[in-house]
């Protein structure tokens, strides 16, 4: 069966022009038929009816002529107008905008048109602008793949970690890269590889946006190295200038002792106090040894500190049991809820009975008391331990192992806690207290 074609109207088939045109001559038409009519029946003479019948007929049709002109010149403008949008130009403006004319209304809405796309495309620009300066400034690799996996934006700290400028790296593949299983979802973020720019440990982040209605697939690469290499420096540093502040507390006696006791033997004859004073100078050195020893077993301790080993217990039961452990003072105990902590009990406990301990030399110092509490926040257990001591001092040293602002302190009573605290998920805060004189420690641990 052959489709049936529909024929087009001759209106469809001309153009607006010629639409105009003719509309114009037919609105003329009855006109020049009255005017033939009346003229053919009046006396005049038939060439005189057809000159003038004539002659009306061309000056309708230069009016019908300049009628479509006038009609179609605005339209074409219009059209101008329009295309120069479309081309994304948008300095061009009609003229002769103005409200209370149908053209105008128009050029009016397509001038205001044209202002708001320039102002919205220059400040698109400026933000893409910005958008490439602060990707460019990154010291964190930054690379765009399309759908296919191949490479599409690279900034300069990609180029130096790939070793090679965008211009080598642009289409080329993340299997080339040796970037492709990083693009694939699941797995831990850091990772370590070796590239042309480095190696190390790298964070890799992903992230998936869309262009030209494709998916791109965005890579985020951050050295974690340096960070790490730079944190280290610091905690050794910190380490370092604390033992180096104990160990020379405990060698400057040490040695100015046996340069005494060098000085007495030297002596001819022996004086007679010499064994008294050999005597006191060898407690003297026996006592520093002994204190660089607990000081050294201390710190093994520290750094040997085993994994919590959970279990339940009653948590309101070790608080109370912590706090008739400090004898110097009464502990007051501010019960909480009683409840089943699924924790390591001795780990928590010791990590309490420093936080008292340091909590009653505080209060000790200005004739204070503590207090000890505790609630459930959430999925969270908050155990506070407050004191009207004089406050925290000011050093941001506090959680740095050994370092101590008390005479005879150990200095690992917080890091210890702390380490504990961290060991079971949680944390552990000190800062001063808003009611009163003292200060508050709160641990924080999963519930």
């Amino acid at each position: 069966m052959r489709p049936v074609v529909r024929s087009e109207s001759r209106s469809t088939r001309l153009t607006y022009e010629a639409r105009l045109l003719a509309g114009a001559l037919l609105v003329a038409l009855p006109a020049l038929l009255a005017l033939g009519v009346v003229l053919w029946r009046d006396e005049t003479t038939h060439d005189y009816a057809l000159a003038l019948v004539g002659g009306v007929v061309v000056l309708t049709l230069v009016l019908a002529f300049e009628l479509r002109r006038r009609a179609v010149y605005p339209l074409r403008t219009l059209s101008n107008l329009l295309e120069a949008l479309r081309e994304g130009d948008y300095s061009l403006r009609g003229s002769r905008a103005r409200r209370g004319d149908a053209i105008g209304e128009v050029v009016v809405e397509i001038n205001t048109l044209s202002q708001t796309l320039r102002e919205q495309r220059l400040a698109l620009e400026e933000k893409s602008a910005l958008l490439a300066k602060v990707i460019a400034a990154l010291d964190i690799a930054v690379l765009a793949f399309d759908a296919d996996g191949f490479l599409k934006l690279a900034n300069p700290a990609a180029e130096r970690l790939l070793g090679a400028p965008f211009i080598k790296l642009n289409g080329r593949s993340a299997k080339a890269l040796g970037l492709e299983d990083w693009l694939g979802a699941g797995g831990s973020p850091i990772r370590e590889r070796s590239f042309a720019g480095g190696s190390g440990r790298w964070d890799v982040r992903r992230a998936t946006f869309r262009e030209d209605g494709r998916p791109h697939e965005l890579l985020v690469i951050t050295d974690l190295s340096r960070a790490l290499r730079e944190e280290e420096r610091l905690a050794w540093q910190r380490l370092l200038r604390v033992l180096g502040h104990e160990l020379n507390n405990s060698l400057a006696p040490i040695r100015s002792m046996a340069a005494t006791l060098a000085k007495l033997l030297a002596v001819e004859p022996p004086p007679d106090d010499l064994r008294e004073d050999a005597t006191s100078a060898l407690e003297v050195i026996g006592d520093r040894a002994e204190a660089l020893a607990r000081f050294m077993a201390r710190y093994t301790a520290f750094a040997r500190l085993p994994p919590p080993s959970p279990r339940s217990f009653a948590f309101g039961e070790l608080a109370r049991r912590v706090a008739h452990l400090e004898q110097r003072l009464a502990v007051r105990v501010d019960a909480g809820e009683d409840l089943a902590l699924e924790a390591d009990p001795d780990q928590v406990e010791q990590a309490l009975i420093n936080l008292v301990k340091n909590a009653a030399d505080a209060a000790l110092s200005t004739g204070g008391g503590v207090r000890l509490r505790w609630q459930r926040r959430g999925d969270c257990l908050d155990i506070e331990i407050l004191d009207e001591g004089p406050g925290l001092p000011p050093s941001e040293n506090l959680f740095v192992p050994f370092f101590t602002t008390k005479p005879g302190g150990s200095g690992i009573g917080l890091v210890l806690a702390r380490q504990i605290a961290e060991a079971h998920g949680g944390s552990l805060t000190l800062e001063n207290r808003d009611d009163a004189r003292g200060c508050i420690a709160c641990m924080r641990l999963p519930a």
